[in-house]
């Protein structure tokens, strides 16, 4: 059987159920759909629009709704519930896990929420209030209470006894956490050593504490780091007193992984990942107007410093044909650097105690990289034109602004996080104009002193 990426089997998926759908064979449309897992229904409703969307949604087993609620995006999630009857959402998401259900509960009708709570019992209410006191993005808002617990003093064939009259054990469960009687948290057993040691052995002889458990405020992003560093599959959430509050598997953890991921590179574009591909245009258009309006600005400011060099402009033809090439490659150096920086600060590398090195190491990099292409580009500037003087300029405006940009990638990052803005969003329009302004002064400016000397 071959294998095939998420992205493949998204695109296969889609090209399948589409022919089917333009078929009229809903038959055959149901199979196929109700044959893929949850997150892979949620990634062809996402690739469908608004039509055909809620067409496969109709025929989507209601067993699988909830799940499919959980993975699609927001404003996706808000066209389906709006297609569906409260008898129908209820249950939908009846059955989900508390932290799942915590993540879509804002979005169900205050009807459906009154039900749903109403059908729970006390016990899950309590987790359900607990994992909405703690913001989304953080180890409390990712948990699930659903934990077992064991005490140390007993033995292993007393925990088998317990795990068979309880009957089950929830999803994603490969250990078993020990606390006190006071429940706080002292270890975790294995459920391998579980069922390979010697009934007889107590818990405390086989407690692995040797990783620290994760602090419920701790972010989504450094939860993450702690999966990758140790290899977590799970991992006990506690309070600031030690108390056990619930766990985290890896799947809520690579969710954090993917949405991260889209969101850098979705907010660089200033778009949003909850955003609908196939909503409406004039929505999609509005939401585009802030950052288009944003990157006119930048570039009227870019236009304005070239209008007043009109001059040499109008008496050097060749200038208005090379000085986009010094905007580029100043934009290119600053943008690989920006780009660096700000992955080492999502991923907890960079610092204010190794800032200065990685700013003197960039500053090298960009010195090194402008004497090469800027030797390069005057080589080339010299063989169009035949003027010496003309390519000598050309290679000082490439080397400072190759210089400004690997400045700039270095310091805007940091800057912009001390002014609570998300570097990945506002870094690049700050960067551009930056590398703009500074190559059209660099190579304007100096063409206009020295070929000109004015």
């Amino acid at each position: 059987m071959l294998d095939y990426t998420r992205e493949e089997k998204t695109a296969r998926h889609l090209e399948h159920v589409s022919e089917a759908l333009d078929s009229g064979t809903k038959t055959q449309v149901q199979q196929l759909v109700n044959s893929l897992s949850g997150g892979e229904i949620a990634d062809l409703l996402e690739s469908l629009p608004l039509t055909k969307r809620l067409a496969v949604w109709e025929l989507v087993d209601i067993e699988t709704d909830g799940e499919v609620l959980v993975e699609v995006n927001d404003e996706v999630r808000a066209t389906l519930i709006r297609d569906m009857g409260s008898d129908e959402l209820v249950a939908a998401v009846g059955d989900l896990e508390i932290d799942d259900l915590a993540d879509i509960l804002d979005d169900l009708p205050d009807a459906v929420i009154r039900e749903v709570l109403h059908a729970m019992d006390r016990e899950n209410r309590l987790r359900l209030e607990r994992v909405l006191s703690y913001p989304e993005d953080s180890a409390g808002g990712l948990m699930d209470p659903d934990v077992v617990t064991i005490r140390a003093d007993v033995s292993l064939d007393v925990v088998l006894r317990y795990l068979r009259l309880r009957g089950s054990l929830p999803s994603g469960v490969d250990q078993l956490f020990v606390v006190n009687r006071a429940g706080e948290y002292l270890g975790d057993l294995k459920l391998a050593d579980l069922v390979t040691q010697d009934p007889v052995q107590r818990v405390a002889d086989l407690i692995a504490d040797s990783r620290p458990a994760i602090p419920v405020n701790m972010t989504a992003s450094q939860v993450a780091i702690e999966f990758e560093h140790h290899d977590l599959i799970s991992a006990p959430v506690v309070d600031a007193g030690n108390i056990l509050l619930g766990r985290i598997t890896i799947d809520d953890v690579v969710d954090v992984i993917r949405d991260e991921a889209e969101h850098t590179v979705l907010t660089m574009a200033g778009l949003d990942e909850e955003d609908d591909m196939f909503a409406p245009v004039v929505q999609s258009a509005r939401r585009r107007w802030l950052w288009l309006g944003v990157n006119l600005i930048t570039a009227l400011l870019a236009a304005m410093v070239l209008y007043s060099f009109e001059p040499t402009l109008d008496q050097i033809v060749a200038t208005a044909v090379l000085f986009p090439v010094v905007m580029s490659m100043g934009g290119i150096a600053g943008t690989q650097t920006l780009t660096l920086v700000i992955r080492g600060m999502a991923t907890g590398q960079v610092s204010s105690s190794n800032t200065p090195a990685i700013l003197r190491k960039e500053l090298a990099v960009g010195l090194l990289n402008g004497v090469v292409f800027s030797l390069l580009v005057a080589v080339i500037a010299f063989y169009w034109y035949g003027d010496l003087q003309l390519g000598a300029v050309m290679a000082m405006a490439i080397l400072v602004n190759l210089f400004a940009g690997a400045l700039a990638g270095a310091l805007i990052p940091g800057i912009l996080k001390r002014m609570s803005i998300d570097p990945a969003l506002a870094g690049g329009v700050v960067l551009t104009t930056v590398t703009d302004v500074v190559g059209i002064l660099a190579f304007i400016g100096l063409a206009t002193y020295l070929l000109l000397g004015t």
